[in-house]
């Protein structure tokens, strides 16, 4: 056989070996895909995931259906899909702190960084620091200086040991050079309910508990978490704004994959939400959870993910919470 016609068979060989990998990608979906949820139906996270199922479903011509398997703080669903085959048909819709607070505080399976493709992050979460009412400060600044000039006494609640409210305090103590006594509670609600009445007198709240008391009197809003206003609160300042530029905090509720899976398959996904995030009805749904659309590509969410896990680690190693 001639050099040429050697060439011509090795080129011939491998365009055939390609083929079915490009041609599923183009194809994909044929069959339902199933999106799992790492909590119980009926939380934000559930809620938003059966919205992006409905926009995938819709968009790519195919049932997407929602699966929820709870436990372990989200571990078990995580290692589910971690293990699943990279084919498309199964897909990962969770909340961040799976994937950056739950590997440093126990013992886990999977890699947040190694074993998940990113597809695209839906939605973010801001925290804001509220204080009750009759507490004498009206800002970040006079905050602080309150806090120092108790002898570090003040003390301040959470959704619960290693909860984002705590590591989010936790954060900005650090940041600001101060300490305070920690008050964890079974959830959110009753944190924000004992500030609320004046049994505790301060926290980061999540938003969307936060909102219904915002204009009732019964709180001060001092700040919020993120990188940027909330769009639901204008007149609230971040952290950042407030004197301490390099503080953030965010709770965020993403799509991935298993690792592996295809990127033609990544992207097909990627775009759809990416597309979603863009429609008014969609946004508006979202702002009912509390959280601003957000829609990055795959390669902006796998930056993001890397620093957030770096961040959430400094938040553990800043709340003395070591893994178990």
């Amino acid at each position: 056989m001639t050099t040429r016609r050697i060439v011509l068979a090795s080129i011939a060989a491998l365009s055939t070996a390609l083929l079915p990998a490009t041609a599923f990608a183009q194809s994909w979906p044929q069959k339902p895909v199933t999106v799992i949820v790492p909590f119980a139906a009926g939380g934000n996270t559930d809620g938003i995931a059966r919205m992006v199922a409905q926009k995938l479903t819709e968009g790519l011509n195919q049932q997407f259906v929602v699966e929820n398997k709870g436990g372990a703080g989200g571990a078990l669903a995580a290692d589910f899909v971690a293990r699943a085959q990279p084919d498309g048909y199964t897909l990962f819709l969770t909340a961040h702190s799976v994937l950056t607070v739950v590997p440093k505080m126990m013992k886990v399976k999977y890699d947040p960084l190694k074993d998940f493709a990113t597809i695209s992050n839906v939605a973010t979460n801001p925290f804001v620091l509220v204080v009750h009412k009759d507490m004498p400060v009206n800002n970040v600044a006079e905050f602080v200086k309150y806090v120092k000039a108790q002898k570090d006494k003040v003390s301040y609640a959470s959704a619960g040991q290693g909860s984002l409210a705590h590591l989010s305090m936790a954060l900005f103590l650090k940041e600001a050079g101060i300490d305070m006594v920690h008050v964890p509670y079974k959830g959110n609600a009753p944190a924000l309910s004992d500030v609320i009445a004046g049994h505790v007198p301060a926290m980061f709240s999540n938003l969307s508990d936060t909102l219904p008391h915002a204009a009732g009197g019964n709180l001060k809003l001092l700040a919020v978490s993120g990188d940027k206003r909330a769009p639901q609160l204008p007149n609230v300042p971040t952290v950042a704004e407030s004197g301490y530029p390099k503080y953030k905090s965010l709770t965020w509720n993403a799509l991935m994959a298993p690792a592996g899976t295809p990127k033609e398959v990544v992207d097909k996904a990627a775009k759809v939400v990416i597309d979603a995030v863009k429609d008014p009805k969609f946004a508006e749904k979202l702002a009912g959870y509390g959280v601003d659309p957000l829609g990055n590509t795959p390669e902006q969410f796998a930056k993001e993910l890397e620093g957030d896990v770096a961040l959430w680690a400094s938040a553990l190693e800043a709340a003395g919470i070591k893994q178990q």
